[in-house]
């Protein structure tokens, strides 16, 4: 069934909202206004109609639909006749763009297929990876393939040095590994800043680079 807006109708001669009963403070009945213009809201005198349903459209009216550019008036007529309604999809464009179809199951399509994106889209987490001062070769390289895989996945990586007790003295050691660290990675991830120093503990965080590897 095509889709039909609400418009509620005075009683009487009262002004539109209007309390029954000769209240004089109006009330809201909650109407609320359709996402797009359709049917008869459609003011433009000519649109662009499209879709893949024209040649259904063209059996019921009797004559070949394609998509092309109408009258506004033929094109909310056919609708009409289908028991549709007719959707203003593109209003910016010049014709607007307009398709023939149920507005209840095209909104239920247009919120499943927004939903579907949201949850589709990627969320970017934080990975952390600790490093010691004296990190060996081997615990380097295998911490770096874990950043490796953490980038491209499209996650941050915040890698960090901890000093634990007098080993403060060779946070210039701790600063070298970092860098090393960034230098490997350049081509996967780009540093937000240079390491820096909080408290005991030296850091860097790495943001994956726009269209690196999936």
């Amino acid at each position: 069934m095509a889709f039909k807006p609400f418009r509620p109708k005075p009683p009487g001669n009262k002004p539109p909202g209007a309390r029954p009963g000769g209240g004089g403070r109006p009330f809201n009945r909650g109407v609320v206004a359709p996402e797009h213009r359709i049917n008869e809201f459609i003011r433009v005198p000519e649109v662009r109609l499209v879709g893949d349903n024209l040649e259904e459209i063209s059996e019921a009216v009797g004559q070949l639909v394609e998509a092309s550019i109408y009258p506004t008036s033929k094109a909310q007529k056919w609708a009409e006749e289908m028991g549709l309604d007719l959707v203003e999809i593109s209003p910016n464009a010049e014709p607007p763009v307009c398709r023939i179809t149920d507005y209840n199951k095209f909104l239920y399509q247009k919120k499943k297929k927004e939903k579907e994106l949201k949850a589709n889209a990627a969320k970017v987490e934080l990975k952390e990876i600790r490093f010691g001062p004296e990190t060996g070769e081997h615990d380097f390289d295998f911490k770096l393939r874990h950043a490796k895989n953490f980038l491209a996945e499209g996650n941050k990586v915040k890698a960090y040095v901890q000093f634990k007790g007098r080993a403060i003295v060779f946070k210039d050691r701790g600063e070298l590994l970092l860098l090393r660290f960034m230098k490997e990675l350049e081509e996967l991830g780009v540093a937000e800043q240079l390491p820096k120093l909080e408290g005991k503990r030296m850091m860097v965080i790495l943001s994956p680079k726009k269209g690196g590897k999936k």
